[in-house]
């Protein structure tokens, strides 16, 4: 069965728990992102400040060089890194990523399987977060590894 995409209103997202929403997307309450659905890549794993995301690097991904593209490498990391922000925000709380740095160590390819991205929260702060993530091919090869810094603001509910 396909996994429903789309997005969210903004009442639904601030009601609760970072936290419960990542989670209600991985257990159907909520829908994917149109972008993981167009760059083949699914939350699989979340908790407090952690979670995992796999993805399916395929030749529609390559660049003129036939490798991956790294936009599509970023892309994972930033979304596993940013979402274990997520994962700490409190009803009514918003972020936005203000930084990252990726470190590209081997070529992603079609042939590395279904890779592994995992985001770790390092601090949470009032206003400020920052994480890490690391991205692996199937046989646990270290593939990427970035940073990021997000910025945790209060959000209000339109109307």
């Amino acid at each position: 069965m396909a996994r429903e995409v789309g997005v969210v209103s903004r009442e639904t997202l601030l009601a609760g728990s970072g936290l419960d929403f990542l989670l209600g997307m991985i257990e159907g309450r909520h829908p994917g992102p149109p972008f993981a659905d167009a760059m083949d890549f699914d939350l699989v794993e979340v908790e407090e400040g952690r979670v995992v995301f796999v993805g399916r690097p395929s030749a529609r991904f390559f660049n003129p060089l036939g490798t991956i593209h790294g936009g599509w490498t970023a892309t994972i990391l930033d979304s596993a890194m940013a979402c274990a922000t997520h994962a700490t925000l409190k009803a009514g709380e918003g972020y936005t990523t203000l930084e990252m740095k990726v470190n590209y160590v081997r070529p992603v390819m079609p042939g590395s399987g279904t890779v592994r991205c995992e985001g770790k929260l390092i601090h949470r702060g009032g206003t400020v977060a920052t994480s890490e993530g690391r991205l692996v091919d199937e046989r646990g090869k270290l593939l990427a590894h970035g940073t990021e810094t997000c910025m945790i603001f209060p959000v209000k509910a339109a109307g």
